[in-house]
């Protein structure tokens, strides 16, 4: 029988047609596949780690906690469990397993949808990198014609050590190392048999076989791994039995309770300005946090605001909830040791050290006395303690109280400063002027708003803290102010330093102002508003703050090597109570803070020349000596 030529003709035309059709389906299979020839230049986000003042880790900051590591890293038990766990052929197919592939197309066809999958380790790469997760007989083939080519341009080695780096093992761990990490707080270089083992069993369903969630499901998950091991000759018989009994521990660091959220806050903010700076870039960020110290200040805060709530609540202030905030600087560079923000960042993330603008009281007084000082007023000048009062312009009359309610009489400088009286300080910036002492605070670091009436003396104008304990260091560091900060310096991923804080300093005042007022200081300890300090043998010296009807309580103070200054109060600028005053309310948590910084801190004086004329003042008594020749002035600085 022949074929005639039409005949001959459609055959042609349909094996054509065919062809053509093959050929478009081929190439949209393969159209917009990803380039895969820079796979060994890929760099998936690492976990930005920050760290404390002496090298401990503090925070990590990440998108995926994720922690790159070289195969050679990474122990043999641990590819083993997860090459018998997920791809026994993984060194021997060239990306595709097409038994695996017909037995899982069978099975589904029997299950009547995708139920079985038959996916290489190179296959599940291939998705991780480039593919949706969705399940489509499209979606297969593409990860199938990648994974061959991935298997032609790198080493299975290559291969495994990608994979290990990038898959998802739960608990929001990223890679073998970073699961090593956050189950057991090791290395994964560390990791025991069982502990390997445990790992290698997560990519089939990590949140549901995480140790931390389901840790029963996690051993039976882990007994099945082994086994297979065993099975196959990966493992001996004694190693079986041991891995198999060892506990599932959880990491302790799951336990841990977060120090220091608010400066971990601010840290995260302040890497938002630097440019170029990120949270998976893999940086290590070195910070100036005294660890130790801000857990005293954070102890020290909650035992304080649990009795002050307790205080409320017996006057009838039911569900108190005070607030309180920290500020502690080293005078000298201007790093910030503590920062809390308030009670509890979970509940409540406002940080009141640098964000709330709250009246300092009687705190801000010093910056009056530093002003007159500075123009030649000693502090052995003598003013009236007694009745005051100022015709306003709305025909209204402002008496200046006293927070005793009585009148003293003529008193020093020094002694009104000690104990806090009203209205001598507010006589002094009539005499010396407004304008000099906003000049002066603006000079020592305030930077709002200051409205030019005499009740600014008294501490009516609102400041953060963070600027309050910046302007005493003024004080503390013979009249030159460092400029807070938080970061010391940042390296890349391949140890390169790329940030480094360069110590900015200002002069506010000569160092004699600097030194007379810090003395003056000495007496609110020893004989004012801040005796309930003075049980501290170390040299020591502050102020307290109390705002009217009590809504705000503070006390800033300095020792050699520390600011560090308190407040307390309620978010809604309600009162915390009667006679809930900053020596009372405020102090016991500065106390606390001090003690623990000056244990087993020396402390030294440094002289400091003043031209000619010269004078030695005692840091405990005030009394003045002249210490050779012409004398000097002496400044406490850390030793």
């Amino acid at each position: 029988m022949t074929v005639s030529g039409k005949t001959r003709l459609g055959i042609v035309v349909f094996f054509g047609l065919l062809a053509g059709m093959m050929a478009g389906g081929f190439y949209g299979l393969v159209y917009d596949l990803p380039e895969i020839n820079h796979l060994k230049q890929f760099k998936p986000s690492a976990v930005t780690t920050v760290y404390t003042a002496d090298k401990q880790v503090l925070s990590r900051f990440y998108l995926e906690k994720r922690f790159p590591v070289s195969i050679d890293t990474i122990p043999d038990n641990l590819i083993r469990a997860l090459i018998v766990t997920e791809d026994r052929n993984f060194y021997h197919h060239a990306g595709v397993n097409l038994k695996a592939i017909l037995r899982a197309i069978i099975h589904d066809i029997r299950a009547g949808g995708f139920k079985q999958g038959a996916s290489t380790l190179t296959q599940q790469l291939a998705k991780t990198l480039f593919l949706s997760p969705e399940k489509s007989i499209v979606r297969k083939i593409r990860e199938a014609l990648l994974s061959i080519q991935i298997e032609r341009r790198y080493t299975k080695d290559e291969i495994l050590e990608l994979y290990l780096n990038l898959i998802y093992l739960g608990s929001g761990a990223y890679g073998v190392e970073a699961a090593a990490r956050t189950y057991f707080d090791t290395s994964v270089a560390g990791l025991t048999l069982g502990q390997a083992a445990l790992i290698a069993g997560l990519p089939k369903a990590p949140s549901v076989y995480s140790p931390l969630n389901n840790p029963d499901l996690a051993k039976k998950r882990r007994a099945v791994i082994l086994k297979q091991m065993l099975d196959t000759g990966a493992i001996s018989r004694p190693e079986y039995t041991r891995a198999v009994s060892e506990p599932v521990v959880q990491s302790s660091q799951q336990k841990k309770q977060r120090t220091a959220p608010f400066f971990i806050a601010y840290v995260k903010q302040l890497l938002s300005r630097i440019p170029d700076m990120g949270y998976t870039r893999g940086l290590s960020i070195y910070t100036t946090l005294d660890l130790d110290l801000q857990k005293v200040a954070e102890n020290s805060v909650s035992k304080n605001l649990t009795a002050l709530g307790k205080r409320m609540n017996s006057r009838g202030m039911k569900d108190a909830s005070p607030e309180a905030a920290l500020i502690a600087l080293d005078p000298n560079s201007g790093a910030i040791r503590a920062m809390i923000g308030g009670s509890d960042f979970a509940r409540n993330e406002y940080n009141r050290a640098v964000q709330a603008m709250r009246q300092p009281g009687s705190a801000f007084k010093p910056l009056v006395y530093a002003a007159a000082i500075e123009q030649g007023i000693e502090q052995t000048r003598t003013l009236m303690d007694s009745p005051l009062h100022y015709n306003q312009p709305d025909g209204s009359t402002w008496e200046v109280k006293n927070f005793s309610k009585r009148f003293s009489g003529e008193m020093t400088l020094r002694h009104a400063l000690a104990l806090s009286k009203n209205t001598p300080v507010v006589r002094l910036m009539e005499m010396i002027g407004v304008e000099d002492v906003i000049d002066f605070a603006r000079r020592a670091g305030i930077t709002a708003p200051l409205p030019p009436y005499l009740s600014l003396a008294l501490g009516t104008a609102e400041v953060n803290l963070l600027e309050l304990a910046s302007a005493y260091t003024t004080f503390a560091n013979r009249g030159v102010r460092p400029l807070p900060y938080a970061i010391h310096r940042i390296l890349d991923a391949d140890g390169q330093e790329i940030f480094k804080q360069t110590i900015k300093k200002e002069s506010v005042t000569d160092p004699v102002t600097a030194a007379i007022t810090a003395d003056m200081l000495k007496a609110v300890i020893y004989e004012g508003t801040g005796k309930r300090a003075s049980h501290i043998k170390k040299d020591i010296a502050g102020k307290t703050g109390t705002t009217d009807s009590y809504k705000d309580a503070l006390f800033v103070g300095f020792s050699p090597g520390l600011v560090c200054g308190v407040w307390v109060g309620n978010d809604d600028a309600t009162p915390l109570g009667a006679y809930e005053t900053g020596a009372k309310a405020a102090l016991p948590i500065w106390t606390d803070t001090m003690e623990a910084f000056l244990e087993n801190r020396p402390s030294q004086y440094l002289d400091i020349p003043d031209g000619t004329k010269k004078i030695f003042i005692d840091p405990v008594t005030g009394n003045r000596y002249s210490s050779g020749g012409p004398g000097r002035v002496r400044a406490l600085v850390r030793q």
